[in-house]
């Protein structure tokens, strides 16, 4: 098992390997596992990007994020100006569809809300969302329309596994009930958890994981 100054070290690395993320503004404190990021970012996007990287590193348990936005520019935006931007944001994205989706801005936070079909439309929402400069948050409410039955969903969650280098679909087994997905079984990282998650969330119809699977560290993925 990984040392917190070995889980440290990795972090750092991960962060100097980010080329929108100056890993000096970013202090990584490690204890058992936990990790606790703190630091000044001039973007949301930013805080977003350092908080993925250090829940990619393997032998990480959880991250406390605790970095804070300041923007550089003189000139804050207003919720109007934001809200413009969002809209013309999602506009654009041909992952989402904009019609469906509610825009709320509230001192320089996005709220997403409305209802589409699959996840990854929710997720390419929020994603497209946060790269905006002035926000300082997203909130994404957007709900997920059930189109198939929880039988077809399990088969295609499965399925999904099996096809997925990064997951050993045996070791995960999958349960249906209603709109809800349970995953229990183990995996090697947290990045696999969180790939484990993202493939279940792929199914249309699925509102909710309950990601119950364990990690289960071994030398040789070190």
């Amino acid at each position: 098992m990984k040392t917190d100054l070995k889980i440290k070290e990795d972090i750092l690395a991960e962060l100097e390997w980010q080329p929108n993320v100056d890993e000096m503004q970013i202090d990584v404190f490690v204890k058992d596992g936990i990790v606790t990021l703190k630091g000044t970012v001039d973007s949301y996007a930013k805080k977003m990007t350092a908080e993925n990287a250090a829940q990619n590193v393997y032998g990480v348990k959880a991250v406390v994020e605790d970095i804070e936005i300041k923007y550089n520019t003189g000139k804050v935006k207003t919720d109007t100006e934001i809200a413009k931007a969002v809209i013309d944001t999602l506009k654009w994205n041909s992952s989402v569809p904009e019609k469906s989706i509610k825009i709320k801005v509230e001192d320089a936070w996005v709220y997403l809300a409305g209802v589409v079909p699959w996840e990854y439309q929710k997720n390419a929402a929020k994603k497209a969302v946060q790269k905006l400069h002035g926000i300082e948050g997203v909130i994404n409410n957007i709900v997920i329309k059930p189109t198939l039955n929880p039988i077809e969903v399990q088969s295609r969650i499965s399925k999904a596994f099996e096809r997925s280098a990064k997951l050993e679909a045996k070791k995960i087994k999958v349960e249906v009930t209603g709109h809800t997905v349970k995953l229990t079984g183990t995996v090697h990282s947290v990045a696999e958890k969180d790939e484990a998650r993202k493939a279940a969330f792929l199914a249309p119809g699925v509102t909710r994981v309950e990601n119950n699977l364990l990690v289960d560290y071994h030398p040789e993925y070190a």
